[in-house]
């Protein structure tokens, strides 16, 4: 289907997101199963499996959108895009929930973070693999914290980003000080994040059935 410059436009910004919908989607489906892994799946209690599940399954829907929208828009398929539309309505919606639960149950989401978190740090002491060290760079480089004592902490500080200066060396957080006071001070923050989100993928839908209804009337 030929487009008009409005449809032209939108499928650039389309394939913008698609790249960011991969990227996202690959750090997702790749957390999901170095965890699994690194941890023992089956070792682990529900809550936590169901965590890695959660991240799994989001990571694999974002990546499948990715996928089908640069298919969409390189040849224009009209099934493609449509796809794409439902699925982006899922993951909004998904996300908005994920969102709300996260902040009415804070601190057992807190909670269950924290034992994954552990775990973690547990088998890293233990075996020294470079899975366990992935994830707790994961952890150290989005939470901005190191270890289970953070300014004083010794064993894993070659997973931790590189400080500047004394004064942020000092106020080096422990990651479970970081994770109680991630769910603890900053629950709207979070709630905001996932509802930033879902607006992005309000948007690429927007932007998909764009491309299905502006056809050029010259064609």
């Amino acid at each position: 289907m030929a487009l008009d410059v409005h449809g032209q436009f939108c499928k650039l910004l389309l394939e913008f997101f698609n790249i960011i919908f991969a990227m996202v989607g690959f750090g997702m489906v790749s957390l999901g199963l170095c965890g699994s892994q690194t941890c023992g799946f089956f070792n682990l209690d529900l809550n936590s499996q169901m965590l890695i599940i959660g991240v799994f399954a989001a990571g694999a829907l974002m990546l499948l959108v990715a996928i089908l929208g640069h298919v969409g828009v390189s040849t224009e398929s009209r099934a493609a895009l449509g796809i794409v539309s439902v699925l982006l309505v899922v993951l909004c919606a998904a996300e908005v929930g994920a969102g709300v639960l996260a902040f009415v149950n804070k601190d057992k989401v807190a909670h269950n973070l924290s034992e994954l978190y552990k775990t973690v740090y547990m088998q890293y002491m233990k075996k020294g693999d470079q899975r366990e060290a992935i994830v707790l760079h994961i952890f150290h480089y989005t939470l901005n914290c190191c270890g289970n004592g953070g300014v004083l902490e010794l064993f894993v500080r070659n997973t931790c980003r590189e400080r500047n200066g004394f004064w942020d060396a000092v106020n080096t957080p422990s990651c479970l000080t970081a994770i109680s006071n991630l769910f603890d001070s900053n629950a709207p923050v979070v709630l905001g994040s996932f509802i930033g989100i879902a607006v992005l993928m309000i948007v690429a839908c927007y932007l998909s059935h764009s491309i299905l209804v502006n056809e050029d009337p010259r064609s």
